[in-house]
């Protein structure tokens, strides 16, 4: 993804075409960001398909993609990163300084802003916000990132325009916690949250006076099982460079269209506007008519998702899972699982399943993390030899071409993967085919999604899996809970009853390390250090990294899609159609 870079400033006017100052009390010098961004035109719509109806318009209890998708563009957070540089930025905090043992923050808000229903925000807004997503009893899933040090952060009001964050031990990556939290307008909830029933407020049905947010659009209409309309905030808080007022679009449509080769033939007609989150095949599909069809396709290279085989290395008892259990004995061989991955074919995956268009990994982190990669790791090459070469130190052998271990059993086991996702199913074909070559028999077992996550968290009944993680952030505190042993979704080993091996507690300590250590150098030293040891160690084998594939209508200006999520949408406010429609 080419990096191009948001120049911001902060003005004191803005244009004719804003609400501001039209209501008595009004401030007419709201404290505005302008951008740096090609100026447009004002006016149309954009219409954009989603799969699934949002479950929540409520940013503190939202969990599905498809509900922040819309969620996003009805609010506003105090630091944003930006997706093309993926770093902090000003948002409705114009400005923010940290002590220097990085445990107190002070964030400046921006005066006179104003909620899409008129209220003027202030510091306030910001202390009910950060109270809510840290109450229990919303249950958001918000709460656990801003949980430092085994303790809640705190937000302080220091005076209408000025807040202070504390924090109980440095945290390195401090200014992220604050991107996509929606500031939410306590003049509204904060009556339902007193009542405890916060959790149920603003439902997809909600109507539109009942909810404000900070956002360039605000809710205006709900047709259920069809369609989200919104329309754009005449309050909103951003300008273009020539002192217009954002956003360009009077409204955005969101269509009900629930599978993926739909939302192909749809945006094909013309039907929708941008279309994201493309499989290989239909962006070939698109590619052949992209010109004559009057729409742009873009391969923004790999994304955040890395795709991994792993082996079940979780503390069993014997009694429990036998046929499991005796087959770690090969599985906690890190030459066994060196061997396996020197025998895969990643290229080939990236040929037959995603047409070209991924890329081979060597850890988990992607070239797409542009700010973290270690690009001293060396990159995966396919070698049976190799492979042959690490099993037979190792004590196996080979007997009419099958492998055995020293005891003569034949070295074989399941390989359980997601029915529903076909390039998954794809890639563990794959893989089983290049194992045959080396004399493993694996057997590919699609399960459900839910069967699959049951498996693998629960009950760990399975032998080895092929999943995939997208990482939520370039930073490494959004991988915490894979890396660290105790972490939730630690998936080959959960819930550990023995001591990490050396390779595994040097990771927690370097996971541990970078998390508080404020040097921008020394985190990345640590953090190459973790890519190197799971490289060696392969507690996951890194397999692929499928390319971020949009497409949006040739008309539409501004349009600059980033691998962060959301990858179309995030600077909607910024998006104008360069001619009348």
């Amino acid at each position: 993804m080419a990096s191009r870079p948001v120049l911001l400033a902060f003005v004191f006017a803005v244009g004719s075409a804003s609400a501001w100052g039209q209501g008595q009390g009004v401030s007419r010098s709201p404290d505005v960001l302008r951008t740096g961004s090609e100026a447009g035109k004002a006016g149309g719509r954009l219409v954009v398909a989603l799969r699934a109806e949002p479950k929540t318009l409520n940013p503190v209890t939202a969990v599905d993609q498809v509900s922040r998708d819309v969620i996003g563009r009805l609010s506003s957070d105090l630091i944003h990163i930006d997706r093309d540089t993926q770093k902090t930025v000003p948002a409705l905090a114009r400005s923010w300084s940290a002590s220097a043992d990085g445990r107190h923050y002070t964030l400046e808000l921006r005066r006179g802003l104003r909620f899409s229903d008129g209220h003027p925000f202030d510091a306030d807004d910001v202390v009910f916000s950060f109270e809510t997503y840290l109450d229990e009893r919303n249950a958001s899933p918000e709460r656990d990132q801003f949980i430092i040090g085994g303790k809640p952060l705190v937000v302080r009001k220091l005076d209408p325009y000025r807040v202070a964050v504390d924090l109980a031990q440095p945290y390195a990556a401090a200014e992220r916690l604050f991107d996509s939290v929606a500031m939410l307008p306590r003049h509204l909830l904060a009556k339902a949250e007193q009542e405890g029933r916060l959790a149920q407020s603003w439902p997809v049905s909600a109507a539109a006076a009942e909810m404000a947010g900070l956002g360039p659009f605000r809710l205006k209409s709900h047709a259920a099982g069809d369609r989200i309309v919104l329309e754009r905030n005449p309050y909103y808080w951003k300008v273009d460079g020539a002192g217009h007022a954002l956003p360009y679009l009077d409204e955005i449509v969101f269509l009900l269209v629930p599978s993926d080769d739909a939302q192909v033939i749809r945006f094909k007609a013309g039907e929708t506007d941008i279309v994201n989150r493309l499989g290989a095949a239909n962006f070939s599909l698109l590619a052949g008519d992209a010109g004559a069809a009057g729409y742009k396709l873009a391969d923004l290279g790999p994304g955040l998702e890395y795709s991994f085989l792993f082996f079940n290395l979780n503390d069993l008892a014997a009694e429990t899972l036998p046929e499991v259990a005796r087959k770690q004995a090969w599985f906690r061989q890190v030459a066994f699982r060196r061997a396996v991955s020197a025998a895969l074919d990643r290229p080939g995956i990236v040929r037959l399943v995603y047409q070209g268009r991924a890329t081979p990994l060597a850890t988990h982190v992607t070239p797409g993390n542009k700010l973290w990669i270690d690009t001293a790791v060396p990159r995966p090459a396919r070698s049976l030899a190799h492979a042959r070469e690490l099993l037979g130190a190792a004590g196996f052998a080979w007997k009419e071409g099958h492998l055995v271990d020293r005891g003569g059993a034949p070295v074989e086991f399941t390989i359980v993967a997601s029915a529903s996702n076909a390039a998954r199913v794809q890639m563990a074909a794959i893989i089983q085919d290049d194992l045959r070559e080396l004399g493993i028999q694996a057997q590919v077992v699609p399960l459900e999604s839910r069967a699959l996550l049951d498996r693998v968290t629960r009950t760990h009944d399975y032998e080895a899996a092929l999943m995939a993680l997208v990482s939520g952030d370039v930073d490494p505190t959004s991988e915490m809970g894979v890396w660290l042993s105790s972490g939730p979704t630690h998936l080959w080993r959960l819930a550990a009853t023995r001591p990490p091996e050396p390779w595994e507690a040097e990771i927690d300590s370097l996971m541990q390390r970078q998390l508080v250590t404020l040097d921008a150098r020394e985190r990345k030293r640590a953090y190459d250090r973790v890519q190197e040891l799971v490289a060696a160690n392969l507690p996951i084998i890194p397999l692929v990294s499928p390319n971020v594939l949009v497409g949006a209508k040739a008309g539409l200006g501004n349009f600059r899609p980033a691998i962060l999520e959301p990858q179309v949408l995030w600077n909607a406010d910024e998006l104008f159609w360069t001619a009348p429609r």
